[in-house]
């Protein structure tokens, strides 16, 4: 699986990743957190700040700390919780990455998923295109990268715990991906 996916980067067939800002663009704190993912992931989840929301860069990188400094500072994890955030923006923000566990969905979940979620709140309304298409472009980078299964399975932040998230119309628009399964 390396060398297949190694050669396809030489050959410059694999999907590109270089569309995720990585934490030091956007001034993440450093992370304390250390106990890492095995790959491939089988699960994806997905939910949602219900906070504010960003449609731009400057908005963005500054709601990406704001979620840092409240899981970090009022919580106390080693690290906002997600492993990426999606901006209305159409840009993915690095939270813990590919490599490390979140502390998005609970103890039997986080250990056996990537958490990406959406900044803002979609309950009622959906997400801009750009931001859909940025987050199934992280999902297409995950699996080129041999950091997702190919058969990997998306899964609603509600399908897994008793919440809200990701939202009703978001919910309903990752309802209609590929890869979900209730």
């Amino acid at each position: 699986m390396l060398f297949a996916c190694a050669l396809l980067a030489l050959l410059g067939l694999a999907t590109s990743c270089s569309f995720i800002v990585p934490r030091s663009e956007w001034r993440a704190l450093p992370s304390e957190c250390s106990s890492r993912l095995g790959h491939p992931v089988r699960y994806v989840v997905i939910s949602h700040t219900a906070g504010s929301f960003c449609n731009s860069p400057d908005s963005c990188e500054q709601q990406a700390r704001n979620v840092q400094h409240y899981h970090k500072n009022e919580l106390g994890w080693c690290d906002v919780a997600y492993n990426f955030l999606i901006g209305e923006d159409g840009h993915v923000y690095e939270g813990r990455g590919w490599n490390i566990k979140g502390d998005h969905t609970g103890p039997i979940w986080n250990p056996m998923s990537i958490g990406i979620t959406f900044m803002g709140n979609f309950m009622d309304r959906v997400p801009a295109k750009r931001a859909l298409r940025a987050a199934l472009n992280l999902l297409e980078c995950g699996v080129s990268r041999g950091f997702l299964r190919s058969n990997y399975e998306v899964k609603g932040h509600r399908d897994v715990q008793s919440t809200l998230s990701p939202g009703d119309q978001l919910y309903q628009v990752i309802q209609s991906w590929e890869h979900y399964r209730e």
